[in-house]
C-alpha cells in the first residue's frame, strides 16, 4: 500500500500477509507510522491497496489481479474508529440504527428498534437511547460507537485504537468490558493500538510491526519473554538490553556470553552460534538484589543512582560500570538512592537475540 502526493511516494504497507482465525482477538501493535491503521482501513476497503487479496471469510473482498473491491458497506464489517465518529446531531438510538436502515432487503421499524436495544443492553447503555449523543461521557461514547459497531451482526470486528481519547481508569475498565463482549459473542476481532498493555491485555495474538512489515506475530507471552528481535523487547515495556558475544556453549541450553556487564550464562535460541555478536535481555522485574557474592552465578555490583516511586513498585536505576541497569522491585524491599547493591541476573530469564 503506497501513498504518494506531487514531491513524495511513501510505502505505508510492504508485502504483509496476516491471517486471523475465528473468534481470535489479533493485534496490530507498533510505534506511529508503521503501517497498522492502513492495514486495518484496508480491510475494511477504506484504502485499496497496490496488489494483494483480501478475504473475510471464505468471501473475497479484494483482489488486484482479478478486479474484485467491494465497497465497505457490502463487507459485513463493524468498526470503531479513534475518534468514535458518533453524529451529533442524532440521539443516541438514532446513531446504533443508522446501519440498519441501509440494510437490503428493508427491516421493519419493529426489527430495527429490537436491534437496536439489543445493542445497547450489550454495551450497557439500557435506557439512554433517546439522550442526545452529546451529552453522554467519554466512555459512554465509547460505548455507542462499539454498539453502532456490532449492531449489524458484522463477521469481523475492527478496532482502531478506541481506548486513546479515555481516561487511565477508564481505559482501563473499557478493556476488560471489550474482551468479555468479544467472548460473549464469539466475535473475530481485528485491534489496532500503539499501547503495549492494551496489546498484553486484550490479545490471543500480537503482531508486533515495523516499517508497513510484521516483525514477529505470537501470544502475549512469547512477544514478551521471547522476542525475536531487539527492536520488540524495546518496545514491548521496560527491559535492560545488553550487548554482548558468545563466547562458549553451557550445559544444556544455556550459553556464556562476554557482556558489558561481565561473563554471564544465558539462554540460546537455536539460531545462534558460538562467536556470534548478540543483545542480552533482561526484564527490570527478573533482576533480583541479592546478598550473593559479587561474580558468582550471574551476580554484578553496582550503585543505585535513581529510584522512582511508583505505587505498586519502585523502579530502580543501578550504575553497572558505564552501563546501568533496570531493576523493579516491591516499595518495602528498595534500596536508597546511593547504596551499593549486588544484582542477580537469574540465567533462566536472560534471553539472547540475535543483533539485527
Amino acid at each position: 500500500m503506497t501513498y504518494r502526493s506531487a514531491s513524495t511516494t511513501h510505502l505505508a504497507v510492504d508485502d504483509l500477509s496476516l491471517s486471523v482465525d475465528e473468534g481470535q482477538f489479533y493485534t496490530l501493535l507498533g510505534p506511529s507510522g508503521c503501517g497498522k491503521t492502513t492495514t486495518l482501513r484496508c480491510v475494511a476497503g477504506l484504502e485499496t491497496p497496490d496488489s494483494g487479496e483480501i478475504y473475510i471469510g471464505d468471501e473475497l473482498v479484494f483482489s488486484s489481479k482479478r478486479g474484485v473491491s467491494v465497497p465497505p458497506y457490502a463487507r459485513n464489517i463493524g468498526m470503531v474508529f479513534q475518534s468514535y465518529a458518533i453524529w451529533p446531531h442524532m440521539s443516541v438510538f438514532e446513531n446504533v440504527a443508522f446501519p440498519l436502515k441501509n440494510l437490503r432487503p428493508r427491516l421493519s421499524r419493529a426489527e430495527i428498534k429490537e436491534r437496536v436495544n439489543e445493542a445497547l443492553a450489550l454495551v450497557q447503555l439500557n435506557g439512554l437511547g433517546d439522550r442526545p449523543a452529546p451529552y453522554l461521557s467519554g466512555g459512554q461514547q465509547q460505548r455507542l460507537a462499539l454498539a453502532r459497531a456490532l449492531v449489524g451482526n458484522p463477521r469481523i470486528l475492527l478496532l482502531d485504537e478506541p481506548l486513546s481519547n479515555l481516561d487511565a481508569k477508564l481505559r482501563e475498565e473499557m478493556r476488560i468490558e471489550i474482551r468479555k463482549l468479544v467472548d460473549k459473542l464469539q466475535l473475530t476481532t481485528l485491534f489496532v493500538t500503539h499501547e503495549q498493555i492494551e496489546a498484553l491485555t486484550m490479545s490471543d495474538v500480537i503482531a508486533v510491526m515495523r516499517s508497513g512489515e510484521i516483525v514477529q506475530a505470537a501470544s502475549p507471552s512469547a512477544i514478551y519473554y521471547n522476542p525475536v528481535e531487539p527492536y520488540i523487547a524495546d518496545f514491548i515495556g521496560k527491559t535492560n538490553l545488553i550487548s554482548a558475544k558468545v563466547v562458549s556453549q553451557d550445559s544444556g541450553s544455556m550459553v556464556r556470553v562476554e557482556s558489558e556487564l561481565g561473563e554471564l550464562i544465558c539462554q540460546m535460541p537455536d539460531n545462534i552460534a558460538v562467536g556470534e555478536s548478540v543483545v542480552l535481555v533482561i526484564r527490570p522485574e527478573n533482576v533480583v538484589i541479592t546478598q550473593a557474592t559479587f561474580g558468582t552465578g550471574n551476580v554484578i555490583r553496582g550503585q543505585v543512582a535513581e529510584i522512582s516511586f511508583l505505587g505498586n513498585m519502585t523502579d530502580c536505576v543501578v550504575q553497572v560500570g558505564d552501563r546501568i541497569v533496570r531493576v523493579q522491585l516491591h516499595p518495602k524491599n528498595a534500596p536508597s538512592r546511593g547504596d551499593m547493591v549486588s544484582l542477580h541476573l537469574p540465567s533462566e530469564h536472560c534471553v539472547v537475540i540475535k543483533t539485527a
